[in-house]
């Protein structure tokens, strides 16, 4: 005896699905993100450390295999 096979429809579901996100799924990714970008704009008190050229060396090139 054959089973029967149930074929997908491509067509969404005529009742649709609600999805419902409480405010703080949407807020604090915003704030996190406003806070990160706010860090790598503004450096503050950051100080170039020159003991290490290599590690300048290294983020050059970093930079340039990305722009090309």
């Amino acid at each position: 005896m054959s089973a029967r096979t149930h074929t997908r429809s491509t067509r969404p579901d005529a009742r649709g699905v609600e999805i419902r996100l409480p405010w703080w799924a949407v807020a604090l990714p915003a704030v996190a993100f406003g806070a990160l970008l706010l860090l790598i704009a503004g450096p503050g008190q950051a100080h170039a450390a020159t003991d290490d050229p290599a590690m300048g060396q290294l983020l050059e090139r970093i930079v340039d295999l990305l722009t090309r």
